[in-house]
């Protein structure tokens, strides 16, 4: 009996490692595009004048757009395809990655305000792909294996820290030549346009619509499932608008100049994102994994310091504080998102666990939109800006 018992687990466990794999390359695909905007933050405002604001316009449009279509699609997920819906938005950012290419050769990388919309609206087409993925993945993922989230938050993250990867090559390679600052940025969007391009080929085993009638079984609604977990929710709704309303305005706009120079605001995105990725996996060691839920709670609500801390350290801190202070950032927001998204699932059915997977992402995005809404209090004062 405990040789079968033993054959059945190791029957189960194959093709985990690949299933993991998959997952973490469709997390990388789904926020490459805006990440890679984010990174290239130094040729846009040399593009645009600074009063365009360009990184705080991008992530406030993007986000409502991301929200309305994920409070559609969350109402409706028992009725929809995620199959399709989720290879819809993966074909959505990789077409609109590759538009941001297209229109940045067809100005010649001129600027004015033509380009400014159209990077607006391809700013909104993201949001809708990201809609599209984000609720789509983690509902389906939620209810197969949490290592499966954990492997797709991960792909996010290190979609940051590839970005920034790329950046700093491309900057490094380009910056003493002419018209430096365009060609590292197109050279870093061509790899973007490949990243999405993988994603959106990836083979559909793990995003693959469960054969299973809502209807015909008993489960709890929606709003039971939100009440159930209500503080899970505030854990990702304050870990979001603390990071968002910090990621990437502030940095780019009111941390001041320093001996880095140039490198300076491209150093702190980096050192976020680095550590974002790096703390997605330390859930994975046990007795590192924070689950209890009152703990979850209060490591939330103690980030909030971070806004003061923020606030007085570009005022009167050396460069030194601020990439600590940013590491730190990254680390807390990559660590409870994860804890999060790999604790609550346990215990519901699976339609109950694919129904709060995309809750949760609902009540994510409207964090990072409260956030990206909140990054603009930032500018109260400075009028010189506007």
């Amino acid at each position: 009996m405990a040789i079968s018992d033993e054959s059945e687990v190791l029957r189960r466990m194959e093709g985990k490692f690949e299933a993991m794999l998959i997952c973490f390359i469709l997390g990388l695909g789904s926020l490459i595009a805006l990440n890679s905007l984010w990174t290239m933050g130094d040729y846009y405002y040399k593009l645009f004048p600074k009063r365009y604001h360009p990184l705080r316009v991008f992530t406030i449009i993007y986000q409502p757009f991301a929200l309305s279509i994920m409070l559609i699609l969350t109402h409706y997920e028992s009725r929809i395809n995620t199959r399709m819906r989720n290879l819809s938005g993966y074909t959505l950012f990789f077409v609109g990655s590759l538009l941001v290419l297209v229109l940045d050769l067809a100005t010649s990388g001129r600027g004015g305000i033509g380009p400014y919309i159209g990077l607006c609206a391809l700013c909104a087409c993201f949001g809708i792909a990201h809609a599209s993925v984000q609720g789509g993945m983690v509902g389906d993922l939620s209810f197969m294996c949490p290592e499966f989230v954990q492997s797709f938050v991960a792909g996010i993250y290190a979609s940051g820290a590839l970005a920034c990867a790329l950046r700093l090559v491309t900057k490094a390679s380009f910056e003493k030549s002419d018209n430096g600052l365009r060609n590292g940025a197109s050279s870093e969007g061509s790899k973007t346009v490949s990243a999405d391009l993988a994603a959106a080929g990836i083979p559909n085993g793990t995003n693959q619509q469960v054969g299973f009638d809502a209807n015909q079984q008993e489960r709890l609604s929606n709003k039971q499932l939100f009440l159930q977990n209500i503080d899970y929710a505030v854990d990702l709704f304050l870990t979001a608008v603390i990071t968002l309303s910090i990621i990437p305005g502030f940095l780019y706009e009111d941390t001041g100049s320093h001996k880095l120079g140039t490198w300076y605001q491209l150093v702190l995105i980096t050192m976020y994102n680095v550590m974002d990725l790096t703390s997605s996996y330390i859930p994975l060691i046990k007795c590192l994994k924070l689950e209890s839920r009152k703990g979850l709670l209060i490591a939330a609500l103690s980030r909030l310091l971070l806004v003061p801390a923020f606030y007085f350290t570009a005022k009167y801190g050396e460069q030194g504080w601020m990439i600590f202070l940013v590491s730190f950032l990254g680390l807390t927001n990559g660590y409870l998102t994860v804890c999060v998204y790999t604790v609550v699932p346990k215990g519901y059915k699976g339609p109950e666990q694919n129904a709060l997977g995309n809750l949760l992402a609902l009540w994510l995005s409207s964090g990072i939109c409260a956030g990206v809404a909140l990054d603009w209090l930032w500018l109260i004062g400075k009028s010189e800006n506007f």
